[in-house]
């Protein structure tokens, strides 16, 4: 019986290759058999997970470029292909939040720093569609592959503190489908484009807003925990199920859409 679920043969780049996310990602797509491209700006870091996936008999590229630096996208897609001759999937892993993103609630309302709201929506949006514009056009040329954006609980609901975050990744969302209909308007079903949406997982980025250098949650992170059914947060494997399915061809009949790994934040009404 055909394994579906299987990335074997398909190469794909995984944006934000070098975080803790990204990491969870491209261990997930070589166990299920997948070549990858670990892009980011972290030359050591995606040089040594490559070394570790080449030398345990996987197939990984180190591809270091900016995601909003778009030669510096084409020429990490000319060293793909250079590679490896085709690419299948891109997963938009690059984004997050920035300290000039937050805003305290003891500051004024209207004197936000809006230079840094913004460049935390340029992030996420721009570092999003890019990438999209380089390596959609090399899937496209392959013939079919999947096309994997990274939302957020912040997308659907208000979230305090981070409105460059929320603004960024709702707008992702809007492009997720926006795209995802023209895609099958061009190329039918050929190529797909959905999105992941993960609930609270610890980052290097929201590590110091959800818990304590002592142990324990910060308020900030009991109130997402209490707002969790499963009433912890995620572990960054946990997103790989879900990763995989969306890049297998057991989803061909999927675009367009937001799986939310999130442990039940999403449904939840606090009572």
């Amino acid at each position: 019986m055909e394994n579906n679920f299987s990335l074997k043969g398909k190469v794909i780049v995984v944006t934000g290759g070098t975080g803790i996310l990204g990491k969870s990602f491209i261990d997930g797509i070589v166990a299920a058999g997948g070549a990858v491209g670990i892009l980011g700006r972290n030359r050591q870091v995606a040089e040594e997970r490559a070394d570790a996936i080449n030398k345990n008999g996987g197939q990984a590229i180190a591809l270091i470029a900016d995601v909003l630096k778009i030669d510096e996208l084409k020429a990490a897609n000319k060293q793909l292909l250079d590679r490896f001759g085709r690419v299948d999937g891109l997963v938009n892993g690059a984004g997050g939040n920035m300290p000039e993103g937050v805003l305290q609630p003891d500051e004024d309302i209207f004197t936000m720093n809006m230079d840094g709201m913004k460049k935390v929506m340029e992030v996420n949006v721009w570092g999003t569609l890019l990438p999209t514009q380089v390596f959609g056009e090399a899937i496209a040329k392959t013939g079919k592959g999947s096309i994997v954006n990274i939302s957020s609980m912040n997308s659907k609901r208000a979230i305090t503190k981070v409105l460059g975050y929320n603004m960024g990744k709702a707008a992702v969302d809007c492009y997720n489908q926006w795209f995802a209909v023209e895609l099958a308007n061009r190329y039918g079903d050929a190529i797909r484009m959905n999105a992941l949406a993960p609930g609270f997982f610890l980052t290097e980025q929201n590590r110091g807003l959800l818990t304590l250098p002592q142990g324990g949650y910060t308020e900030r992170g009991e109130r997402v925990i209490r707002q969790t059914p499963f009433k912890r947060f995620g572990d960054p494997d946990e997103l790989i199920g879900a990763l995989v399915w969306l890049l297998s061809d057991a989803s061909a009949f999927v675009t367009g859409s937001m799986i939310c790994v999130d442990g039940g934040f999403s449904i939840f009404g606090g009572v």
